[in-house]
């Protein structure tokens, strides 16, 4: 049978095509070699031999890389660029080595199905983009660090619906990285709670330094170049000139494959400014049009060029600053207040000046401001400002196009608290308060960020009319307020929106370090004769106006931040309610008293819990993906409850947190967060983010459903028994919101329930699962076995047992149902001399032998005097007879004819009883009575 012989023939090893040179770990020693790894193992033969690579320490220079061949520093050529110890990835036309786009599925424990995800961190050449949709994605890179080292990057993020987290390996923070392998995560998870999607994550411009060398240089990207060997960065192309990847020199834009019209020139091609005052005290408006102009004017159509408006007065200065004959607003000097118009002066003797920013007029950038336009798609507006003063107001510019961030900030380097309040430990250190609008057609969004800690505090979407908005700041840190415009999220190359502004018409920040004073305000004056030092006063004391002196507010009253002097400044707690030492804030301490007629009922709320917790739902998303809303309440005590954020707040510890140090942490009497559960999503713990204070101010506790404005609903919660009152916890938030202009409020009822146990079970209406209605107002039910009032001699009866042996029990129990907990406990048993029924059977038989007896001794004293009577009345017979005739009587004898014997057998004789004994005689002494008091009478008259 036919065969065919098949030869191998193995080729020689050619360096960089068949193998690369890599380093061992280091051994004890520090020492190293270097090895030949092949691309495509048996491949090719005669790879080098091992030998002993450099030191473990041996580094390059920036602008240089290690030459693995030789093993020596080699500069790196034109056109390219090293870090030396570090490595940068700036480019995204793909995804480079190294990284890797892992997604999870989301597992819907409630359903049993699985969405698979496919999705991945998409590469668009300048930038990666994450997810749009709800599946956890990371994006991984390991790299293993000789030394200390860090990683920065830059990224977009304002979407609070998108969970952007990153993390190391060793859960250190994201900036610092030991030595050793480090593996390097940006995760994202869409969480979608409304029904619009999520904006993606935007990352760029990964620089991680702390790697022993490089063993390449890095090519320039598009648009730079690096003139001379051994660069350590790549300079950005001049206007009309371009480069490719890895260029050395710009060239040129001497022409294009394609030519494109120029459109005619528009409105949506110039912006407006305001010119800074000149000497005389003069500005005005001028036009110019956006950089780079590619709109040709003199066509049918175009649109030239307004021309610039008449010169007008300068606006004044802001308050804290003043004019002195210049051009300029100069800030007033340490101790002196100006409204702006006047010349700075000296506050007053016992007064001190109120710090702060207060920004109204708006003729140039105040010098602690910065406007910037950001684009992390496009380098387009890159030096461009962001926003426009404009006289009375601040608005946003042009940018350069839709969907660029048009950035305005402000530092604060921290706050400093009147010296009169310098010791008072309120949560409140200062507040930014400012004034805009919006003027919008597309889908434009408004942010208000604290940059620092990336953070959104708030924002708006579409057109807004003018309204104001308020944020406390409750830790004194250094911080930067930002404001952002975006006119639209969808890139275009085509300006459709520019008419779409924002304007901000005031900025005011209060106790600002650094700030200027515009007014002067009371303050507390030294004991020592003729001083006029202003010194703090104690916590919980106010400044009596008429004394200058710190008095302490009274019993059961609170401090209110920024109120006048005197004793208006110390506001009485709520019903039910009492200060703090510090007269800081009012609180329960969990006993209430409530009288109702001749009862009154004492509750003690201890046994539920200084601070309950609720975890609602759970909901889900259109997809499936399950969240909570948790809910925490400081009912009483003092205690406050703490919402922590884990998602963007990771520099701290869980100790930290759980303290409430975290910069994200809301520490508060009633506090909520969103809880994204770790199961199915591919995280190492549950997500803790949107963390918001629904109420800092306790109102007051009573069993009556109104207080201040604020209702109890009793169709939300049914009552099956008003033998014992709910009794209702109000509370309110003073920070407004966008959507709660007046902040928002809060009731917590407690309902007394034998059934549960004292910790009880927190609950929010069924119609509102998400417990409010309308967004502002929040119900909570807390049924507890300790929400019922104190037991009292009123809640238990007695009941008497038989008497046994001469012996008788005394129980006592608790009327039912049982409505009590605490308090008075039952009596003990009580056992009480009795007499049984053998004492009631003697004294019945005495009592029946003595009526018998004087029965019959009745009956012989009636016999004996009836006898009496008969021989009285014969005896009166007798003489009656013997003065006068008397009637004859009937005879009774033997008629002649009559056989007396006859008569004899005739006569029947029977023995009466006792009874009819008794009726004769008594018949008989009537008769006998009548017949003699007849007869008497009759005696009488003839007498």
């Amino acid at each position: 049978q036919p065969f065919s012989l098949l030869r191998y023939v193995l080729f020689v090893c050619n360096w960089q095509t068949d193998y690369y040179y890599e380093y061992t770990e280091c051994d004890s020693t520090g020492s190293r070699w270097r090895v030949a790894i092949p691309h495509n193992p048996g491949a090719c033969t005669g790879l080098p031999e091992p030998v002993r690579g450099t030191e473990c320490t041996f580094s390059c220079e920036a602008g240089e890389f290690l030459e693995m061949s030789a093993q020596e520093c080699t500069p790196c050529a034109a056109g390219s660029y090293s870090l030396g110890s570090g490595i940068r990835f700036d480019q995204w036309d793909s995804m480079p080595v190294g990284f890797s786009s892992l997604a999870t599925s989301l597992d819907v424990k409630s359903t049993g199905y699985v969405f698979p995800c496919s999705s991945t961190w998409v590469p668009q050449g300048n930038y990666l983009e994450s997810n749009r949709d709800e599946c956890t994605v990371s994006l991984i890179y390991a790299v293993h660090l000789k030394k200390q080292g860090s990683v920065s990057f830059e990224y977009q993020y304002l979407d609070n619906n998108l969970l952007f987290e990153f993390f190391v390996s060793f859960k250190y923070s994201f900036v610092n990285l030991k030595s050793g392998t480090n593996i390097l995560y940006w995760r994202t998870g869409g969480v979608l709670m409304r029904s619009k999607g999520v904006k993606p994550v935007l990352l760029k411009n990964v620089q991680i330094e702390g790697v022993a060398y490089t063993s390449e240089c890095f090519p320039c990207k598009l648009g730079t170049f690096s003139r001379v060997p051994g660069s350590t960065a790549c300079d950005s192309c001049a206007r009309d000139t371009y480069a490719g990847h890895g260029a050395s020199s710009c060239t040129p834009s001497e022409g294009s494959a394609v030519c494109k019209d120029r459109p005619p020139c528009s409105r949506k091609d110039y912006f407006q400014i305001h010119t800074a005052c000149d000497q005389e005290g003069k500005t005005h408006v001028i036009y110019k049009w956006i950089e780079p102009k590619i709109c040709l004017e003199g066509v049918t159509g175009a649109e030239s060029l307004p021309p610039n408006g008449e010169r007008e007065p300068c606006p004044p200065c802001n308050p804290g600053f003043y004019n002195n004959d210049t051009a300029t607003c100069s800030p007033c000097p340490p101790g002196t207040y100006s409204d702006g118009m006047k010349p700075c002066d000296r506050c007053p003797a016992g007064t001190e000046p109120t710090l702060g920013y207060e920004y109204k007029w708006w003729n140039i950038l105040p010098a602690n401001m910065k406007t910037s336009c950001f684009n992390v798609g496009n380098s387009k507006c890159d030096g461009m400002n962001g926003w426009e003063v404009a006289g009375d107001h601040i608005q946003s510019g042009a940018g350069s196009s839709d969907n660029d961030y048009l950035i305005l900030n402000i530092h604060v380097p921290g706050f400093k608290l009147p010296t009169s309040m310098s010791s008072h430990s309120g949560t409140e250190f200062g507040r930014i308060t400012f004034e805009f609008e919006t003027v919008c057609v597309a889908d434009c969004e408004f942010y208000f960020m604290m940059v620092r800690y990336t953070t959104v505090v708030d924002s708006w979407e579409r057109a807004k009319a003018r309204q104001t908005y308020t944020h406390v700041m409750t830790q004194n840190a250094s911080v930067s307020y930002t404001w952002a415009f975006q006119r639209t999220n969808q890139p275009s190359d085509v300006r459709r929106y520019v008419n779409d502004v924002v304007r901000i018409y005031s900025i005011t920040v209060s106790n600002a370090a650094d700030g200027v004073a515009s007014s002067c305000r009371a303050c507390a004056l030294s004991t020592q004769p003729s001083s006029s030092t202003c010194v703090p006063c104690p916590p919980g004391h106010y400044i009596d106006a008429r004394t200058s002196q710190c008095i302490e507010c009274p019993r059961n009253t609170h401090l209110v931040p920024h109120a006048t002097p005197g004793l208006d400044a110390c506001q009485p707690c709520g019903p039910a309610s009492k200060s703090d030492k510090d007269h800081s804030l009012c609180y329960s301490d969990c006993h209430f008293t409530h009288t109702e007629g001749n009862a009154t009922l004492t509750y003690d709320f201890s046994l539920l819990g200084s601070v309950g917790s609720l975890m609602n739902g759970p909901s889900f998303t259109s997809k499936g993906t399950k969240y909570f809303h948790h809910f925490k309440i400081g009912l009483c005590g003092g205690m406050l409850a703490v919402c922590t954020d884990n998602v963007t707040d990771l520099s701290i510890t869980d100790s930290q947190r759980e303290k409430g140090e975290g910069i994200n942490a809301v520490k508060t009497f009633i506090c909520q967060s969103t809880i994204i559960p770790a199961t199915g999503r591919g995280f190492h713990t549950a997500l803790a983010s949107q963390s918001i204070n629904l109420a800092d101010t306790l109102l007051g506790v009573t069993v009556n459903s109104t207080l201040d404005g604020i209702r109890v609903s009793p169709e939300l919660y049914p009552q099956t028994t008003k033998k014992v009152p709910d009794v209702n916890f109000y509370y309110r938030s003073l920070e407004p919101t966008s959507s709660c202009e007046s902040g928002r409020s809060a009731v917590v009822t407690l309902r007394c329930n034998p059934e549960r146990s004292t910790k009880g079970e927190l609950t929010v209406p069924s119609q509102c699962p998400a417990g409010t209605c309308d967004g502002c107002t929040f119900h909570f039910l807390w049924e507890s076995s300790g929400a019922c009032p104190t037991c009292t001699e009123r809640d238990y009866h007695q009941i008497e047992g038989a008497c046994k042996g001469g012996q008788q029990d005394l129980l006592y129990v608790w009327t039912d149902p049982k409505l009590c907990m605490g308090g008075l406990t039952l009596p003990e048993k009580k056992t009480l001399p009795c007499e049984g029924m053998e004492f009631w059977v003697r004294l019945g038989a005495g009592m029946g032998a003595f009526t018998a007896v004087l029965l019959v001794s009745l009956t012989c004293y009636f016999w004996k005097k009836n006898k009496r009577l008969e021989y009285k009345y014969s005896r009166l017979v007798i003489s009656a007879n013997k003065e006068c005739e008397m009637p004859g009587a009937d005879s009774c004898a033997v008629m002649e004819g009559e056989n007396e014997g006859d008569m004899e057998d005739e006569i029947v004789y029977t023995k009466p009883s006792l009874l009819g004994k008794l009726k004769a005689i008594a018949s008989k002494v009537s008769h006998i009575i009548v017949f003699y008091q007849s007869h008497f009478d009759e005696s009488l008259y003839k007498l």
